[in-house]
């Protein structure tokens, strides 16, 4: 008779080995413990909740279609020169406030607080509405260097240029929104009886001072964006100035690259300024029309609307690729610089015109 080896030596792997014998306790298949079971749920409920973030961050963050410019005044308003500048600077800012998940910028929360190309958007609108608030304030609304400037007009241009990323005391919607009721309250002067309460100058003086703002923004934006694909360029910072001196001296040739990380963002700041250009210069459009038709320079601004559209042409590319000049896959940024470059000659076309008498 075979006798097993002992429980201690054999771990009672014998014992169940013996015929005849009965199995052992805890033999077969085992339960799963209870957190291999959660696993499955927790992964599907993580999946979940990514999908509707990316779809909700999807949605926060596409671009706006092109806003109705107003040429008159509601009915039983009277149609003045300024309303149209003055009623579709109030629209944007109303945008920038009350679209789908209102003002991201400054969101210290997710989702807003993941996304970069809405914010970078909206900065670029900002940049505009600030400097139309600026030369509204210290030009359109003056007739003169010593005149009085606008009570309104005094609280709307300091209150848009808020810091774009506060969130709290103050928070920059509020800011934001003061800067909407000035504005208002100038628009309903503006529209009203009194020939005194205030008053709009659409001068070729004052329209020149506006463009020279966008001129640099152009220039700025078309070099910021052709940077993305880097270039070694000559330093032209004191050409036609023999007797100028700089701060700083800088070297022959200058490297400039607009940073791998930073590229998108430069893209869709660009976009938000375009937007924001191409509304307020198609206000314009009706407010200094008699300016325009003076110094036979309609065509001219008609020419920088459209570069400015074919600039915001939808995309077709589920993201903004930048690859070399004349590499295999695109360069978005390249592209829309060109546009904005053509829109900047076009501004300075515009302007010597303006001067001309």
């Amino acid at each position: 008779m075979k006798r097993g080896l002992p429980s201690w030596l054999g771990g009672g792997v014998n014992a169940a080995a013996e015929p005849g014998l009965p199995e052992p306790p805890g033999d077969g298949p085992r339960p799963r413990p209870p957190g291999r079971r959660r696993w499955p749920w927790i992964a599907a409920v993580v999946a979940l909740v990514v999908a509707l973030s990316w779809g909700w961050s999807f949605y926060w963050s596409r671009e706006p279609a092109k806003l109705w410019v107003a040429a008159e005044t509601p009915e039983g308003e009277r149609t003045v020169v300024g309303y149209s500048t003055v009623h579709t600077l109030i629209d944007v800012i109303d945008w920038l406030l009350e679209k789908p998940g209102g003002y991201l910028t400054n969101d210290v929360l997710p989702p807003g607080v993941w996304l970069d190309n809405m914010p970078s958007f909206e900065f670029g609108v900002l940049t505009q509405c600030r400097d139309l608030a600026r030369v509204l304030r210290n030009y359109y609304s003056r007739s003169q260097s010593q005149s009085i400037e606008d009570d309104d007009l005094a609280i709307a241009e300091p209150a848009l240029n808020t810091d774009s990323e506060s969130w709290l005391f103050p928070a920059a919607e509020a800011r934001y929104r003061d800067a909407i009721e000035a504005l208002q309250s100038y628009e309903a002067r503006l529209t009203d009886a009194d020939p005194g309460n205030a008053q709009f100058y659409a001068r070729a003086d004052n329209l020149r001072e506006w463009l020279a703002v966008i001129e640099l923004r152009l220039g700025s934006l078309s070099q910021r964006l052709s940077a993305s694909v880097g270039q070694v360029r000559v330093n032209t910072d004191l050409g036609g100035a023999p007797a100028g001196e700089a701060a700083r001296d800088a070297s022959g040739d200058v490297i400039v690259k607009t940073p791998w990380l930073e590229i998108d963002e430069v893209f869709y700041e660009a976009r938000g300024t375009a937007w924001a250009m191409l509304l307020f210069l198609r206000a314009a459009q009706f407010d200094f029309e008699r300016t325009l038709e003076d110094k036979n320079a309609v065509v001219s601004l008609r020419q920088i609307i459209r570069e400015l559209e074919e600039g915001l042409a939808p995309i077709s590319s589920p993201v903004i690729l930048n690859g070399q000049g004349f590499g295999m896959f695109p360069n978005h940024s390249l592209v829309l610089g060109s546009y904005l470059s053509r829109a900047h000659s076009a501004v300075a076309d515009l302007r010597r015109l303006l001067e001309q008498g």
